[in-house]
């Protein structure tokens, strides 16, 4: 299918009201939130606001009537239409009551062009609807008056050319085609009294040129003037029947814009003030990721949470393990750690001397036995005195 052109403003009709609008019709499975404008007598459809293309229209020339649904929505909000044309019922849904009110009297207006006396809105919404009026009488009367009288004023097609059209006379229309042959040899553009004409290009020993007459009927459509007329609803039927005739030989010519290859700005010279075009440095080295974070450190309350987590896995870890296959009642016990004592210092000579005369007895030898026993290393000094007082006395007694 031919592609349409983007929706620009000198070639819709003048947008007299616009907004979001949900929008459901006997062969929509689903309603669809689209952004409605009501440009001259006919409603265009957008996914957007800011789309270029649209994707529905509706013309008015067909209206029956606008009324109210009262049937529940959803959107306790939003207020419910029923446009009724002469060939479908379309059900639309505007967000408020106040909303709905509008879209009422603007679809009403534009397409009787009269001002309906039962809408409920302010005074100055009704002069806006009024004057909106008197804008869409002046448009047919340019229209009626304009060489393109041979045709219905409510058909619109200026915002349905395909993206091969281009303005252009037959002279030049050849040129173009020879001089863009790589990108298609086939366009549409301007004819006389205000239709249209198809030009393309063949090559068959040099290029051979070949022109038909479009010509736009007044009950709407187009037709291909050639010996069997070949009637069509919009001019993207047109070129596409071209197409599919040929078996898809002529392509339709799309000249694409003209993007830069490089970044360029004007510098002024804040001496000298002079201008001039510069040409952006070209930095070929990708930008640069940023260093990884580094550990964090954790707070004192975070460090003991985590230590007391640790503790809590070390506990169940060790459950775990003392849980055995056969018998969970008998868990085996670890011995007891002893506890490590420290080295026991070496025994250090008494510096009490014995007599050369002296020879203890058997009882002197256990008494001295048990006294190293009880204090090994040095004797106590009661020890000492008890052993000296049994020494003097049995001195006494060998004298």
């Amino acid at each position: 299918m031919a592609k349409r052109t983007g929706r620009l403003k000198s070639q819709l009709p003048p947008c007299y009201y616009e907004g979001y609008l949900e929008k459901r019709s006997f062969k929509d499975k689903t309603s669809r939130k689209l952004w409605a404008c009501l440009c001259g007598n006919t409603i265009f459809f957008f996914n957007e606001k800011r789309d270029n293309d649209y994707v529905e229209r509706i013309d008015l020339s067909e209206f029956m009537s606008i009324t109210d649904d009262n049937s529940q929505d959803r959107n306790l909000d939003a207020a419910r239409l029923n446009l009724q044309m002469k060939n479908v019922n379309v059900k639309l849904t505007a967000p408020n009551a106040e909303a709905r009110e509008l879209w009422k009297g603007y679809i009403h207006s534009i397409a009787e062009l009269t001002l309906p006396t039962s809408l409920n809105l302010l005074p100055g919404q009704m002069h806006a609807i009024k004057e909106a009026v008197e804008q869409e009488k002046e448009r047919i009367r340019s229209a009626s008056s304009s060489p393109e009288s041979d045709f219905n004023p409510y058909v619109s097609v200026k915002a349905d050319m395909p993206a091969c059209y281009h303005t252009l006379s037959r002279l030049e229309a050849e040129l173009l085609l020879e001089r863009a042959a790589n990108r298609g040899n086939l366009l549409l553009r301007p004819g006389k009294d205000g239709n249209f004409a198809i030009s393309t290009r063949q090559d068959l020993d040099g290029s051979v040129f070949r022109h038909y007459r479009v010509t736009r009927k007044y009950e709407g459509g187009f037709a291909i003037d050639v010996e069997n007329p070949v009637f069509c609803a919009t001019l993207h039927d047109v070129v596409d029947y071209m197409v599919e005739k040929t078996e898809g030989v002529s392509i339709p010519l799309i000249m694409e814009g003209i993007y830069e290859r490089r970044i360029s700005f004007v510098w002024s010279d804040s001496e000298s003030g002079e201008r001039s075009l510069q040409q952006a440095k070209t930095d070929n080295v990708p930008p640069s990721l940023p260093p990884k974070p580094g550990p964090r450190i954790p707070t004192p309350e975070q460090a003991s949470e985590l230590a007391e987590k640790e503790n809590i896995d070390l506990n169940n870890k060790l459950k775990k393990k003392e849980k055995l296959p056969g018998n969970a009642s008998e868990v085996p016990q670890l011995p007891p750690k002893k506890a490590m004592l420290p080295p026991t210092p070496a025994p250090r000579k008494s510096s009490c001397l014995m007599p050369p005369s002296f020879s203890p007895s058997s009882n002197d030898e256990d008494m001295k036995t048990r006294v190293q026993k009880e204090t090994p290393g040095q004797i106590p000094l009661a020890a000492l005195s008890e052993l000296k007082l049994k020494l003097e006395q049995k001195a006494r007694l060998q004298e």
